[in-house]
């Protein structure tokens, strides 16, 4: 039987009592888009009373769809983006309270974790940009907002956040990050836990085993890894840039003091608008480097590489070059002790209660290297920020739940440069260059076992060329005994013109935890999960399909890495046969079968306008050059 009330459809509403506060000189002067918002406002629900005020918006990659008693309706991409909307919601009701017009829009992002190994993991990189793209629009087309706040979190999702909010160089704009999930009691972390396939293939653990570990890793259903990967080296980079509240980056997500980070930013928001703080006076040349140098100080993921230049671009900055980047890890030595660089492999949620991106920063400014006089959104220069940071209760608060909490000294987590040498902490990045990388490459030096680094600092490996020209078939032969230790897998054609530049940590994970794992190195024109350890070598350039060296490398052929950790230096060569460099790319290079045509129209794109040491960037004026034929 149906219901019998449904077909009585209603054809008219009374529609809301009262009246726009309308004046004579807005229905003059004002455009009709104005007129007509203050109408949906209205429909929408709004008090027409209260219409008219200054008007803010709040931007979020809020996925999936949750219960009031926080159990899914609809499943989101990733544990990241699923509570964000919490976030939202407290922002919008502390600028409600204090007179202001909330509007929020979204903008979701995919999980890098879920399209590992997938054609999915095509569309990733150049997600960020069209995600950027999108959020820019976004906010272009709320005509009357007086500034911007972003909630965002994950790999992708808070790039392109920080990208398009550094684009609005005359608004103000604040982000307040995601946060973090909390690691189980008992069980496997959410980046170990990818290398379940692997070990059960080589008999390390039973199916059992990997049934339960995979069902706890996520203990906490909010909130990015709880390794220092991708996602929370972003947020902690948006905190080194000044655009969020001071201790905002990795909070556990869903606790009251990840909610209270999205009141400090309402309020910060309304102090930038009434005096006059905008975007450019906040993002400088000065506040990149600032995130540069703690990116170097925590360890943080290769991907930054690819994203701060981004930010850079999208603020109208210099985007900071590879020599930058070298300069800046050979000045910083890594402070921080957290998953996945070890030695401890503290969670995030840890680093954030020993005092987070203030403490790293307090460390930087005892070095002298950290350029305190940057503004932040807070209204305060990074200094005084750090002034207030370091004699606050909330300091001494966190630091000490740390220690009841965990037994865990804060000191241990996030240490001085001395505790940190004394504990063997390396320097982070490192760019090796040679005959099979002329443009250039990086390896996360600090992540490489130290059992294979000699007494003097330097990682050696000679052996013979294991070459795939897809990762699916690199995993297959790990997996299968095709790989043994002593080789050096060669992975080609991953590029931007060949995958999108997809992220290989399918294979890092799985050398991680397999025991001949470390005796392996991996070479790619791919790049990697900022979760990725081990000797592995990415962003090689020029790609394999681009005319790159690395698409000559045979089966057999010795290639020979060294990297000196002390002095960050390292090179990377085939050394046999000794005629490679004049040897031709092989036969078998070619773009992945399904790779899709908006990402190879991304991959021209950024090629044309800087490449992946630019940023992968639309560099417009240098697009409409070549177009015209006025660039080359």
């Amino acid at each position: 039987m149906p219901n019998p009330d449904l077909y009585d459809v209603a054809t008219t509403s009374p529609g809301p009592l009262g009246e726009l506060p309308l004046t004579a000189e807005m229905l003059l002067d004002r455009p009709s888009g104005d007129l007509f918002g203050l109408s949906q406002d209205a429909g929408m629900g709004w008090d027409p009373a209260k219409l008219g005020g200054n008007e803010f918006l709040i931007l979020s990659t809020l996925g999936g769809l949750r219960d009031v008693d926080g159990k899914p309706i609809a499943l989101g991409y990733h544990t990241g983006h699923w509570e964000v909307g919490l976030l939202v919601r407290e922002c919008a009701e502390e600028l409600a309270r204090q007179g202001a017009i909330p509007f929020a829009g979204f903008v979701s992002d995919p999980c890098d974790g879920r399209t590992q190994g997938t054609t999915g993991m095509f569309d990733s990189l150049p997600y960020r940009n069209d995600a950027a793209v999108v959020l820019r629009r976004l906010i272009r087309s709320l005509p009357n907002r007086r500034g911007v706040i972003g909630v965002a979190t994950c790999d992708k999702g808070l790039p392109a956040m920080m990208m398009a909010l550094a684009a609005m160089r005359d608004l103000p704009c604040a982000i307040v990050p995601g946060g973090v999930t909390l690691p189980p009691a008992h069980g496997e972390d959410a980046g170990k836990i990818q290398s379940i396939g692997a070990r059960f293939s080589h008999g390390l653990i039973t199916l059992k085993e990997a049934a339960e570990a995979g069902c706890r890793a996520c203990a906490t259903p909010g909130g990015g890894c709880q390794f220092f990967g991708t996602a929370a080296t972003a947020q902690a980079v948006a905190e080194a840039l000044g655009m969020t509240v001071p201790h905002a980056a990795l909070a556990p997500s869903g606790q009251p003091i990840w909610l209270e980070i999205a009141t400090r930013t309402a309020l910060a928001m309304l102090e930038l608008d009434r005096n006059g703080i905008d975007g450019k006076r906040i993002l400088t040349d000065k506040a990149i480097e600032n995130a540069m140098l703690v990116h170097a100080a925590c360890g943080g993921s290769t991907n930054l590489l690819i994203h701060i230049p981004a930010i850079a671009h999208a603020a109208g900055l210099r985007r900071p070059t590879v020599e930058d980047w070298s300069r800046v890890n050979r000045m910083v030595p890594r402070l921080v002790d957290v998953l996945p660089n070890g030695p401890a492999d503290h969670p995030t949620v840890r680093l954030y209660l020993a005092g987070g991106v203030p403490e790293v920063m307090l460390h930087l400014r005892r070095m002298g290297v950290l350029n305190t006089d940057c503004l932040t959104v807070s209204g305060k220069t990074v200094g005084e920020n750090l002034d207030e940071w370091e004699g606050s209760e909330r300091r001494q608060r966190v630091r000490q739940v740390l220690v009841e909490k965990d037994g865990v000294d804060p000191d241990d987590v996030i240490s001085s440069p001395d505790q940190a040498a004394a504990k063997g902490l390396t320097r982070t990045l490192c760019f090796p260059v040679g005959n099979l990388a002329p443009e250039g490459s990086v390896i996360k030096a600090t992540s490489i076992d130290p059992s294979v680094v000699g007494d003097d600092g330097v990682y050696r490996k000679r052996g013979p060329a294991k070459v795939f020209t897809s990762e699916h078939a690199a995993i297959a032969a790990i997996k299968s005994g095709g790989v043994k230790a002593g080789d050096v897998i060669v992975l080609t054609c991953c590029g931007p013109l060949g995958t999108g530049m997809e992220e290989t940590y399918q294979l890092t994970s799985a050398l991680k935890y397999l025991p001949f794992g470390k005796e392996v190195a991996l070479i790619t024109d791919a790049r990697f999960s900022g979760v990725s350890t081990g000797a592995c070598i990415g962003h090689v350039g020029p790609e394999a399909l681009a005319g790159g060296p690395i698409g000559c490398v045979r089966d057999g052929d010795t290639i020979e890495i060294i990297v000196d950790r002390i002095h960050m230096t390292a090179t990377v060569n085939v050394v046999d046969p000794p005629d490679f460099t004049s040897r031709p790319s092989r036969d078998d290079l070619s773009s992945h079968p399904l790779l899709p045509d908006d990402t190879r129209l991304w991959a021209a794109l950024i090629t044309a306008s800087g490449g992946l040491w630019g940023g992968c960037v639309y560099d417009v004026e240098a697009i409409i050059g070549k177009l015209s034929g006025t660039g080359f």
